[in-house]
C-alpha cells in the first residue's frame, strides 16, 4: 500500500476539523518545499555568476549573426 493511501484511510478516520488541519499542515510543507527549491536555485546561480562580473563582455556585429530576419 502506498504512503498517501495509508494517510487517506487514516485522515478519512478523523473528524472534519482534525481533517482541516491536516491540509493546513500539507499546504505547510507544500509551500515550504516552494520555498527551499527558489532559495537553492538562487543560491546556485549566485555561485554560478560568482567571477563572472569581472571577464569581458564579448562584443557582437552583424557578420556575426548567421541569420539575419527582415
Amino acid at each position: 500500500m502506498l504512503t498517501s493511501e495509508k494517510i487517506s484511510q487514516h485522515v478519512k478516520k478523523l473528524p472534519d476539523t482534525l481533517q482541516a488541519k491536516v491540509l493546513d499542515f500539507v499546504e505547510y510543507l507544500l509551500t515550504k518545499i516552494a520555498q527551499d527549491d527558489l532559495a537553492w536555485a538562487n543560491f546556485s546561480l549566485d555561485n554560478a555568476m560568482v567571477g563572472m562580473e569581472d571577464e569581458p563582455m564579448p562584443t557582437y556585429t552583424l557578420a556575426d549573426l548567421k541569420v539575419v530576419f527582415a
